[in-house]
This record gives C-alpha cells, sequence and structure tokens, in this order.
C-alpha cells in the first residue's frame, strides 16, 4: 500500500508540503549557497511545482538540520519525498518498538497504537519534523534507561535541537539532573555531538548561523498567530508584547525544577520525566500539531499503565478521535481549534498514572489526587 502510494506522487506533491523547505534548502546546500536566502528558495520551490500565489515556506530549523537537508539536495522533489516519508515511517515504528521494550516487553500490541497516533498523521502529510524529535525522545530513553550508555543518549537528543524551543523544561531539569547525579556523560555526549554537527554546518556554510539569524528575523515567525496556548495570551492581553509568549515556558521551566527537587530521590525519566515534557509541549512560544509527534512515549505509557491498573483507555480514545476527526476534515493547522491538545495529552497522562481521577486495581476503587 505505501509503495502503491509512493509511485503515485510527483514533484508538485512535494511542494506543496513543509517537506519542500527542506528540500529547497539542500538545494542551496549542494550548491554552497545560502540555504536560507528567501529569493533562491522561492524560485526552487516555483522550479518544483509551487503555485506562485501560495505563501513561501523557509526552513526555520537552525543550521543544526543541515546534515538532514543536505541529502535531499541530490534529488529530484518526488524522490526526496519518498525517502522523507519512508523514514518517518520507520522512525514512528521504531519508536513504538522501543518504548514496547523499555515496558518489559508486554505479551500485546498496545504500542502499535503509537501508528494510528493524530500528530504523527499530520507529520506524515506535511512531511514535517515531528517524528525526528519523537526519534531523539525515545532513543535517549532507551540508550540511557535500558542499554546503560549515557554518551549515546545525550548524542540522541542532537535530535531535539531541531526545535529547542520546545524542550527548554525538559533540557533545564536533565541538566540539574546530571549534576545532582554527577552523570556528565550524558552532557558530554550531547556537546560532542552538536560541535560536530556546528562544524559540518561551518563547512557547508560559514555563515550559516548569521544566515539563520536574518532570516528569523525577516520572516515574521513571531508575529504569526500559531495554535499554541503562549501565543494566544499574548494576543489576548498585548499582540506587541512579544515577550509574554515566553512568560509560560519561563514559568513552567521554574516549576520543573522544583518539581525536580521535590522528586529527585525518586526520580524516573519514565514518570516524572514525561511529565515536564508534556508540560514543555504545552508551554511553548512556538509550536505546530506536527510537533506533538514527541508526546508518543508519554501517550503511550499511560497506556501501559492505564491498563496496569485496569483504567479505562477511552479518554484515550476520545482525545485521539476528536484529534484525527479534526485533521481528517482538513481543519487548517494554524486553526485554534488544535489549542487543546496539548492539554488533553497531558491530561491523559495524569489519569492514567492515577494523579487524577479514579483508580481501580483488584476490584478497589479509590480516588488519588493529584500529586507526585
Amino acid at each position: 500500500m505505501v509503495v502503491m502510494y509512493a509511485t503515485r506522487l510527483t514533484n508538485k506533491d512535494a511542494a506543496e508540503r513543509d517537506f519542500i523547505s527542506y528540500w529547497a534548502a539542500g538545494q542551496q546546500l549542494v550548491h554552497g549557497q545560502n540555504p536560507y536566502d528567501f529569493d533562491a528558495v522561492r524560485r526552487l520551490e516555483w522550479g518544483a511545482g509551487k503555485n506562485q500565489d501560495e505563501a513561501l515556506l523557509m526552513m526555520r530549523n537552525p543550521p543544526v538540520a543541515f546534515p538532514l537537508a543536505l541529502p535531499l539536495g541530490f534529488m529530484t522533489p518526488k524522490t526526496a519525498l519518498i525517502v522523507w516519508l519512508l523514514s518517518s515511517l520507520g522512525g514512528t515504528f521504531l519508536s513504538t518498538v522501543l518504548v514496547w521494550s523499555m515496558e518489559g516487553r508486554p505479551d500485546n500490541r498496545l504500542h502499535l497504537v503509537g501508528l494510528l497516533f493524530p500528530p504523527v498523521f499530520a507529520c506524515l502529510a506535511a512531511a514535517q519534523f515531528g517524528v525526528l524529535l519523537l526519534l531523539g525522545v525515545v532513543l535517549f530513553l532507551y540508550l540511557y534507561l535500558h542499554r546503560s550508555r549515557p554518551g549515546l543518549a545525550g548524542a540522541a537528543l542532537l535530535l531535539c535541537s531541531l526545535k529547542p524551543h520546545l524542550f527548554l523544561p525538559f533540557g533545564v531539569v536533565l541538566i540539574a539532573w546530571c549534576i545532582s547525579r554527577r552523570t556528565y556523560r550524558i552532557l558530554a555526549g550531547f556537546a560532542a555531538a552538536l560541535l560536530l554537527d556546528c562544524a559540518f554546518a561551518f563547512v557547508l556554510d560559514s555563515h550559516a548561523w548569521a544566515h539563520y539569524s536574518h532570516m528569523m528575523q525577516a520572516g515574521g515567525a513571531l508575529w504569526e498567530k500559531v495554535p499554541t496556548l503562549s501565543v494566544y495570551l499574548r494576543f489576548l492581553i498585548n499582540p506587541y508584547a512579544v515577550w509574554i509568549q515566553f512568560l509560560p515556558q519561563t514559568l513552567a521551566s521554574g516549576w520543573a525544577l522544583w518539581y525536580f527537587r521535590k522528586n529527585r530521590a525518586s526520580w524516573s525519566w519514565l514518570d516524572q520525566g514525561l511529565i515536564v515534557l508534556l508540560v514543555g509541549a504545552m508551554c511553548t512560544p512556538f509550536g505546530w500539531f506536527t510537533d506533538e509527534c514527541m508526546l508518543l512515549p508519554a501517550v503511550l505509557v499511560g497506556l501501559y499503565r492505564a491498563v496496569e491498573a485496569r483504567r479505562s483507555f477511552l479518554p484515550l480514545v476520545a482525545i485521539a478521535g476528536i484529534a484525527m476527526v479534526q485533521f481528517l476534515f482538513s481543519v487548517s493547522l494554524t486553526s485554534p481549534y488544535y489549542l487543546w491538545t496539548t492539554p488533553a495529552w497531558l491530561a491523559w497522562y495524569l489519569y492514567a498514572t492515577g494523579r487524577i481521577g479514579p483508580s481501580k486495581r483488584a476490584g478497589e476503587t479509590q480516588t488519588i489526587s493529584v500529586g507526585a
């Protein structure tokens, strides 16, 4: 089925997805040009079949994305899109299997629910970076918790630097945890991977970071009404006060440090760490529904916990069902109708792990209050 779909794709199909900005950046890098050049990218996208009356799509990821964009520049838009989609499908499947493995390989197929996660569908439709964020989170958890490879686990977090603003509270707690446990190999692994990546970017474009800074300032990203709670809070209070957009994430980072200190002795990245990840995604200053792929580990772990405790998983069915209906009925990803999704995934995890709502175990009913 996937092969049949792939054979029907055209260059124009690639040009109509966010993916075309990555391909255009790759083309620029292959020819030694600025991947953040508005005019050059526009010409490449038009040449691939993009309608000239549609908005220009630029790769807004920092230069750490160059190793991913460069190979695309050696392919036609159609071929590059096929490779991208197959890689995304493979990354999603790998992530779900690794979560299943971390859960002790239970005798069920609950991890396959991950393939039906609505943000994954949206990410594949737009051919976005979301699955790579998911893979970065899962590889970090798997390599450290399951394989005891802290250096490699830290290196895996390089994928999260594609959109670092989504991970600030998680990163703040990770640093605090490494310092408190004196586990510096995770930070060393990340630093080494980041330095190598930046060196690679410098070889391709010695002015990469200056070009990126200019593109972000001229591109007007901060003035877009992106469907995140932080953005709508800013537009509700004062559209011109950009700092308001970053206030929720700042507060979330402070809360994350307090939460870590409170639970430091029993800290678990597959429990409290996932809560921090969820809160960070909810308070991000800039994000899309496709970015919520990174929350799949929390959704799956919550599902396992709910089954173990005999809690109903109907809340997850309802949340995922509504989100999927929105997507299938072509509700624009810029619509405020996606504002509810990140709080909903958080609420599901808190319910599934017994922090809120009723809990049933061995026929006994009790109420569990919110807590650590």
